[in-house]
């Protein structure tokens, strides 16, 4: 199982409907994405992070679909924009050595194929983690 977490704190300046409608956006995930298995999505407490996200996803075939589906999309759509600090991270129980770098490898190939999302993550003020483009080898 992989674990894939978000960690995030909003600009100040996010009107409580965007907030809503972002972490709304997230829950949306949880309930279509079918590979995955459960989530949560709410208040993020013993960090310096306002809020926080983890998908439970069985495999790296799941975690691909997660990725490029049309819900995670929208997500990045409505949500990036408003993001300040943002970092991304994944547990697994996975035995492979290379699964950190192969998870690293699923996010460059979506950046790669999506300029326009890779423009989104460029435009953070801060943003680390497994999910950072470039940072092959994180997770």
């Amino acid at each position: 199982m992989i674990y894939h977490g978000n960690r995030f704190t909003l600009r100040a300046d996010a009107s409580p409907e965007q907030v809503e409608e972002a972490l709304e956006s997230l829950r949306n995930q949880g309930r279509v994405i079918p590979s995955v298995k459960q989530f949560v999505v709410g208040r993020d407490f013993g960090g310096e992070y306002e809020w926080g996200a983890t998908f439970v996803i069985e495999d790296l075939e799941g975690y691909w679909e997660y990725l490029v589906h049309p819900a995670h999309r929208n997500t990045d759509r409505v949500g990036l924009p408003l993001v300040e600090k943002f970092s991304s991270f994944d547990i697994t129980d996975d035995a492979d050595p290379e699964i950190g770098a192969k998870i690293a490898a699923l996010h460059q190939k979506r950046y790669d194929s999506d300029p326009e999302l890779t423009q989104l993550v460029s435009d953070l003020g801060e943003y680390s983690g497994s999910a950072a483009p470039g940072k092959h080898g994180d997770a």
